[in-house]
């Protein structure tokens, strides 16, 4: 069973800045999507960036110049960097793997954005 544990969620204010990881129990090449995703109260599960292994990574318009996705090979872990943080930024962040077009979610970390 594949393992992930997210982190680093947590209370910033507009115009701040959050590092999510989310370290995985498997090597990162066992997978064949990477992603974040996140639901804010009363919405529907959104994808925020995801990347297909050997493709290029894909942003959500409302994120695009402001989130970065990166990984760790060696770690066998994913970041999100989060930056300008808008208060409809807030949700909670989930961490998504694929292997077998079986998907695999961490538990989720929160992100609140509030002056």
């Amino acid at each position: 069973q594949v393992q992930l544990v997210e982190s680093g969620g947590g209370l910033v204010q507009p115009g701040g800045s959050l590092r999510l990881s989310c370290a995985t129990s498997e090597s990162i090449f066992s997978f064949s999507a990477l992603g974040w995703y996140r639901q804010a109260p009363g919405k529907e599960r959104e994808l925020v960036a995801r990347i297909f292994i050997g493709g290029s990574i894909n942003y959500a318009d409302s994120v695009q110049g402001r989130f970065t996705f990166s990984r760790d090979n060696a770690k066998n872990t994913v970041y999100l960097q989060m930056n300008s943080l808008k208060p409809e930024d807030t949700g909670v962040y989930l961490c998504n793997v694929r292997r077998f077009n079986i998907d695999y979610w961490g538990q989720g970390t929160q992100v609140t954005v509030s002056s």
